[in-house]
């Protein structure tokens, strides 16, 4: 069991997973040195709360290994763009063996897999990486996040829309908040989790026809979900700036989700970290603020 005296890093500690896993942490007593990309609000934020905030970028290996100094144990959380996951998770793994880092819990996806897509099948080969290092491994693989229902959302005319492309696909959404509690306690105990992968959901599955109907019952409004084509997607994507690799990621990602590869649904988070896992409504109505106009991408909306 780690000890409150050990220092823990957060990488992508500014993060919808990072930053309460700093919070919960702190509030344990625990020791927190918090890598960051940049020092902004956020940070300020993590300074705050106490924790040790140091810059700098995953695939600046003297950087890396400056942050592992005196760390007994670290969650490593690599952005899916730009493609840098394998290469960060190689100087992550060789700079943490070197400073005699104990534990790792590692931020995969519940489509890794050897013969994924190139996105999971990275995602499996990093598990796979970690794996081979004295390090105790830890990886969760989560569905699909509740937090992402807000980036697709429109609101007009006193109703919201839910415009994606998963077509009849189902998942149990879960909240980067319950992740974060996972996390946390994996990194609070990390023994008894070596060498597991963990597959992470909320606690109901549904499509996202139901999701609608639930948020719009906690939303006081009507809510309806509308199904778009990848290529339209994509086109989307595109307009916004996104890079290109970044859109054949989230391409293959609705590939997946439409065959149903993020479905299912298990009692992990609330065995692992002691609490019930969020449901739709409970996500909704604790980000209410978040629909009360158009999300970041809600102009996926005008494209069809």
């Amino acid at each position: 069991m780690t000890d409150k005296t050990d220092l823990l890093l957060i990488t992508g500690a500014t993060g919808k997973t990072g930053a309460p896993t700093v919070r919960l942490l702190r509030e344990r007593g625990f020791r927190i040195r918090a890598f960051v990309h940049t020092l902004d609000d956020r940070a300020t934020r993590l300074q705050e709360l106490g924790a040790e905030v140091v810059q700098g970028d995953l695939l600046d290996f003297d950087a890396v290994s400056s942050a592992v100094v005196g760390v007994t144990a670290a969650y490593f959380c690599c952005p899916p763009d730009p493609p840098r996951l394998l290469e960060a998770t190689a100087i992550f793994a060789q700079a943490a063996s070197e400073a005699g880092v104990g534990a790792v819990v590692n931020m995969s996806q519940i489509s890794a897999r050897r013969d994924g897509y190139p996105g999971a099948r990275d995602h499996w080969i990093a598990e796979r990486l970690l794996d081979r290092t004295q390090l105790i491994t830890t990886h969760l693989r989560p569905t699909m996040f509740a937090d992402q229902l807000t980036w697709q959302w429109a609101r007009h005319d006193g109703q919201g829309i839910l415009r994606l492309p998963f077509g009849n696909g189902r998942f149990a959404p879960i909240a980067s908040a319950d992740l974060a509690r996972v996390i946390a306690a994996v990194l609070a105990n990390p023994g008894p989790h070596d060498r597991q992968v963990y597959p992470l959901y909320g606690p109901e599955e549904l499509n996202l026809d139901a999701i609608a109907q639930k948020m719009a019952q906690t939303l006081g409004i009507p809510v309806r979900y509308e199904p778009v084509g990848i290529p339209s997607f994509a086109a989307a994507l595109r307009a916004q700036g996104a890079s290109p690799y970044l859109v054949q990621y989230l391409s293959n990602v609705a590939r997946a989700f439409q065959n149903n590869m993020f479905a299912g649904t298990n009692n992990l988070v609330e065995v692992i970290s002691r609490t019930c896992p969020m449901t739709v409504e409970q996500y909704t109505a604790a980000t209410r603020a978040a629909y009360e106009s158009d999300g970041q991408y809600a102009a996926w909306a005008s494209v069809a």
